[in-house]
């Protein structure tokens, strides 16, 4: 894994608002190189909005996002190439191949070296071939997480990426997570399983919920 130059992640006031429910307001965090931030509350309080509003695919109705101090909007398509997304749907194109798919979101970040490595990491290289329609959800899985071992990125966004995982594939996962904290990255996550994620901080999105906000 490269090493990542200092970074940081921060958001001051944000607004989210998604038809006419208000999800939260007046939220901030800030993370730092080498930091692991873990978004908790539950269902429906905002984990997923809040990590789709940091990835750039759903716009705050208010507040701002900053990359190194710059504010995110300044350069949205930037700030889009140095994150790695995993939701909660599997990004997988049935008509591709496991290695195809593979390496198609690598070639999206620039940098296709890792592709055999990631495969191997999650168990896929003997799948490499196989159509990505007749893999199981836990293969599924596994190849959608392959992503953030395929190319690098400093930022990491993950929304509940140990469903559907076995306890190996947990493991792995956890490894990767302290070896792209250890280069410098970052890595911001919702779970309901106790990943073992050393020295996180935590988020609890519903306490700014707009009833706490307003109380």
């Amino acid at each position: 894994m490269p090493t990542f130059d200092p970074q940081s992640f921060a958001g001051e006031e944000l607004l989210c608002i998604r038809g006419e429910r208000t999800v939260f307001a007046a939220l901030d965090f800030t993370v730092s190189g080498g930091d692991a931030l873990i978004l908790s509350g539950p269902n429906g309080s905002g984990k997923s909005s809040l990590l789709r509003v940091m990835a750039g695919l759903l716009a705050p109705a208010a507040g701002t996002l900053r990359r190194n101090g710059a504010a995110v909007e300044e350069d949205p398509e930037g700030h889009r190439a140095s994150l790695h997304y995993v939701g909660h749907l599997d990004a997988v194109k049935p008509v591709l191949t496991v290695v195809e798919n593979l390496s198609f979101w690598a070639a999206m970040q620039g940098d296709r070296t890792q592709v055999t490595s990631a495969l191997e990491t999650f168990g896929l290289a003997p799948l490499a071939s196989m159509s990505a329609r007749l893999l199981s959800s836990g293969q599924r899985r596994r190849l959608n997480l392959a992503r953030i071992a395929a190319s690098p990125a400093p930022l990491w966004l993950l929304d509940e990426p140990a469903v559907g995982l076995d306890t190996a594939s947990v493991a792995i996962l956890t490894s990767l997570i302290a070896a792209h904290r250890a280069q410098g990255g970052i890595v911001i996550l919702s779970t309901h399983t106790d990943l073992g994620i050393e020295a996180a901080a935590s988020l609890h999105v519903d306490d700014f919920s707009v009833a706490v906000v307003a109380a």
